[in-house]
C-alpha cells in the first residue's frame, strides 16, 4: 500500500476517534449486546439487532482508521521549506480574478477535507491546479460553472 499524505493536525483528529472507539464506543456496545441477549430470544430481540449492527460499524471504522494511519505519511505543514511554493499542507489566500471575491484555504489529505472549515483536498480540481505555483502567479481552475481564474496572492506553511 502506498503511502497517503496527511497532515499533523489530521492525524491527530484520526488518532483521537480510533481512542474513542475502542475505550468507549466498543465497551458499551459490547455492554449492550449483553444485556440484549439477557433479555433471552434473540430472533425477535430488535435492541440485540442493533446492537450487532452498531458492534459491525464500530469494529469496521476501527479497521478502516488503523489502515489509514497505517499507511499515513504525517506531515506537518509549519515545518515545510517549499520556497514559497504551494505544496501539500499549504494555507493559499487567492484571489478570484473575476468577482475580486478574496479566499483562503488549506491543501490537505482527502479524508480531512472539509470545505466549510476551508480545507480543499489535495485531490481536488483547485488544489491540482494551485500545487507548484507561488505568489503572484494566476491559475484556471476547471469549476463546474465553467473556467475560474485565480491569483495567488499569499502562500503560507501553518
Amino acid at each position: 500500500m502506498s503511502s497517503v499524505p496527511i497532515t499533523k493536525h489530521g492525524a491527530e483528529l484520526l488518532k483521537e476517534e480510533l481512542a474513542r472507539l475502542k475505550s468507549k464506543d466498543r465497551p458499551a456496545v459490547i455492554n449492550a449486546i449483553a444485556e440484549a441477549r439477557a433479555q433471552g430470544d434473540l430472533s425477535e430481540n430488535a435492541e440485540y439487532d442493533a446492537a450487532k449492527e452498531r458492534q459491525s460499524f464500530i469494529e469496521g471504522r476501527i479497521a478502516d482508521l488503523e489502515g489509514k494511519l497505517s499507511a499515513a505519511q504525517i506531515i506537518d505543514p509549519a515545518l515545510l521549506d517549499a520556497d514559497g511554493r504551494i505544496v501539500f499542507g499549504s494555507t493559499v489566500r487567492l484571489e478570484d480574478l473575476e468577482s475580486g471575491e478574496e479566499v483562503t484555504y488549506q491543501i490537505v489529505g482527502v479524508d480531512e477535507a472539509d470545505l466549510k472549515d476551508k480545507k480543499v483536498s489535495i485531490t481536488s480540481p483547485i488544489a491540482r491546479a494551485l500545487i507548484g505555483k507561488s505568489a503572484g502567479d494566476v491559475v484556471e481552475v476547471q469549476a463546474p460553472a465553467g473556467i475560474r481564474e485565480y491569483e495567488v496572492l499569499e502562500v503560507r506553511y501553518i
